[in-house]
């Protein structure tokens, strides 16, 4: 494009753009960031930074829309372009409030509309079948307690054995910015534990532990689904889809969506309602319960 010609000729200003982003990189670990957010922020703006090659407070709109129909040229899709936009526009708004630049460019960058598209579920038989294919009581107790929990990926590999409480079948995991939750089980998926954590005679602290007899990583986690969904014959099997099904399953049954946000561990109620797929004939009962 004509400002991408453009940058070509200008160099960088003695202002460079790292020392206005370790700036915000700071804020965000102030503010309990995850690390693995932070190490994204910092990836995405400084690709952009290096694209355009000058001074952060001479951004404008057009440098911006420069780049994102670059992105999009190369065939990053209109969601990845939503998701660099959100992080501009918190970089840049940051940048304003802080009085470092006089203007936020991302303010007159519209939105990037991204077609609604319904993510799928595990129904009721999807489920049976994983169960009855698992070849081993670990990988059983995975299915279940991912299914049970609701919990992230990220949160099942960092857990260890002496936190689970089979009495109350609750415990304590460390969400994004480690942020600590209560989440919970049921009586099959604790059988399951059990039976699992009977067998092993190694002196592995983690829950979960892989062949080698270390903790099973999440990457190992997902080739271990993606094995298990060949053999059971279910599409497109990954963890994050037993949290999105069981929170579907709890709102249909009738659990108030500010709790299924607090098991979920979301901020907003806004992100829950992403996850909660209604059909026609849940809206119908509903109404008919309430009117």
């Amino acid at each position: 494009g004509i400002v991408h010609k453009a940058r070509q000729d200008q160099m960088p200003d003695d202002d460079t753009p790292d020392d206005l982003l370790e700036g915000y990189l700071n804020t965000m670990k102030v503010e309990g960031r995850s690390q693995k957010t932070i190490e994204r922020y910092e990836y995405e703006i400084g690709r952009l930074m290096k694209y355009l090659n000058i001074s952060t407070r001479k951004i404008t709109v057009y440098h911006l829309r420069d780049y994102l129909a670059h992105e999009k040229e190369r065939g990053i899709c209109d969601n990845t372009l939503r998701g660099l936009r959100d992080i501009y526009s918190s970089y840049f708004n940051w940048l304003q409030r802080e009085s470092l630049i006089d203007r936020n460019p991302v303010v007159n960058l519209g939105q990037i509309k991204v077609p609604k598209k319904k993510k799928e579920l595990y129904s009721e038989v999807d489920l049976e079948k994983l169960k009855m294919h698992c070849k081993t009581k670990r990988d059983l107790a995975i299915v279940l307690f991912l299914y049970a929990t609701c919990c992230r990926i990220s949160e099942v590999v960092e857990l260890n054995r002496d936190q689970i409480s089979f009495e109350s079948r609750k415990l304590v995991v460390h969400g994004k910015g480690d942020k600590e939750r209560k989440v919970y089980f049921d009586e099959v998926t604790a059988e399951a534990l059990k039976q699992y954590l009977d067998e092993r005679t190694d002196n592995c602290e983690a829950l979960f532990m892989n062949k080698r007899k270390k903790r099973f990583q999440a990457n190992g986690i997902r080739v271990m689904l993606r094995k298990l969904a060949v053999s059971a014959d279910v599409n497109h099997v990954h963890p994050h889809k037993f949290r999105r099904t069981k929170a579907t399953v709890m709102s249909r049954h009738g659990m108030p969506i500010q709790d299924v946000k607090e098991i979920l561990g979301h901020e907003k109620i806004d992100t829950t309602m992403q996850y909660v797929q209604m059909n026609d004939t849940d809206i119908e009962n509903s109404y008919r319960r309430y009117s």
